[in-house]
């Protein structure tokens, strides 16, 4: 593509997505689906204006957008958070996997579309987005309730899982020829993972005095080149760019320049992270959702069915009522940045035609339906008749709280405000 074109087709791309976006803002609608749906919709395969006749010539950018993107998770991640939460914590993370993953298997050999393609499948089911729940909680004013900790928590639990998962994945993926191969390249993943969460752990001292040293300007230059080289470095080793990108933020992160490198990077991750998400919409042929309409519909009840399931097991955990349960399932029901991921990873290696098409409907649907379901989680919750024992219960149904109070550990009040009912 002439560089002419390239700018042409770029700039196009950024102003159709930013250009949705806000169209469904309008409405409450997470970013992340509305940015693959103006892939779809701008892409080769749908009539009218193409930006881009091909994905590829966006490859580049795409892959940067997802370098950023794990780069910043990987500096928000907190190891203190999760010993801190003890074995109920992981009890409850482990739970959730097992019945999200477990389930997600179980439909992918059920669609009968290979043993590839349902491992992928489980992990687009099972890994609900990091992204569009802490925005979901920001936005509905909840991020100070006592079940958003657990919350929370549990995606960092799924975060960790995310990591294995992909390294394990990969050389699956990439037809690995024999048991022999397979388990060389699952050693070299476990090694480079084991050498970045070393680093981590140990070096996070020596990395915050090496970044004071750098202006703004060059600690930019810095983390991009550290954080770029490692990705490509992991795509190398068969680990996926996505991981080292997420590892080498894990050694950031635990750095006196955390802060700093954050506020640096989110400008970046924002920008070509939409990208990503743009590009994966360029491979959807809409044509070819209609063949997986039931795939979809199966997938997304499942969903449901399994993310109640999983908040009515941690809010008994941690003793919880009905509606911080309700809080805890819904809030986790949408899946956005790493089931695209998985859906990218299926495209490349070549899996069955019907895995992106599903994956993409699949995210459009949860996208719409789980922040719809969070903002209405309280009037999903049937209020009950008080009894004598009831009165020695947490809250059952939470009731909102003064205009302008806070709500603090421990109590079940809402706070609502304008912004937190436009989400």
């Amino acid at each position: 593509m002439h560089v002419g074109d390239a700018l042409v087709a770029l700039g196009g791309a950024f102003l159709a997505a930013a250009v949705l976006a806000r169209l469904g803002a309008r409405i409450g609608l997470p970013t992340i689906p509305l940015f693959m749906l103006a892939g779809v919709v701008f892409g080769p395969h749908t009539p009218g204006i193409a930006f881009v006749e091909n994905p590829g010539d966006l490859a580049l950018i795409a892959a940067l957008g997802l370098v950023f993107l794990l780069f910043y998770l990987g500096l928000e991640f907190h190891t203190d958070d999760l010993v801190a939460g003890g074995r109920r914590l992981l009890t409850a993370g482990l739970g959730y996997l097992v019945l999200n993953i477990g389930g997600g298997l179980a439909l992918g050999f059920a669609f009968g579309w290979g043993t590839r393609e349902a491992l992928v499948i489980a992990g687009v089911v099972g890994i609900s987005s990091s992204a569009i729940v802490t925005k979901l909680l920001v936005e509905t004013g909840r991020l100070r309730n006592p079940e958003s900790r657990l919350i929370l928590g549990v995606i960092v639990i799924e975060d960790i899982f995310l990591a294995l998962y992909l390294a394990i994945l990969q050389p699956v993926l990439g037809n690995a020829s024999g048991p022999a191969e397979v388990a060389t390249d699952l050693a070299k993943a476990f090694t480079f993972l084991i050498v970045l969460a070393a680093l981590a752990r140990w070096g996070a001292r020596a990395a915050g005095r090496l970044l004071r040293v750098f202006n703004d300007e060059l600690l930019v230059v810095f983390f991009v080149g550290l954080a770029v080289l490692s990705a490509g470095v992991a795509e190398e080793l068969g680990v996926s760019d996505a991981i080292g990108a997420f590892m080498i933020g894990l050694v950031l992160g635990g750095s006196t320049a955390a802060e700093r490198v954050r506020s640096l990077v989110r400008p970046l991750r924002d920008g070509f992270a939409a990208i990503f998400f743009f590009t994966f919409g360029l491979t959807i042929d809409p044509g070819d959702i209609g063949p997986v309409l039931v795939p979809i519909a199966v997938a997304v009840a499942l969903t449901v069915v399994l993310n109640i399931a999983a908040g009515l097991l941690a809010a008994r955990l941690y003793g919880y009522g009905r509606q911080e349960a309700a809080n805890i399932g819904l809030t986790v029901l949408t899946r956005g940045e790493f089931s695209l991921i998985l859906g990218s990873l299926a495209v490349a290696a070549g899996l069955d035609s019907r895995i992106a098409p599903f994956v993409a409907g699949y995210v459009l649907v949860l996208a719409v339906i789980g922040p719809l379901a969070v903002i209405h989680s309280e009037r999903l919750v049937a209020p009950r008749k008080r009894t004598a024992s009831s009165d020695k219960m947490p809250a059952m149904i939470a009731t909102p709280a003064p205009e302008g109070s806070s709500t603090e550990p421990g109590d079940t009040r809402r706070t609502t405000s304008p912004e937190s009912q436009r989400c």
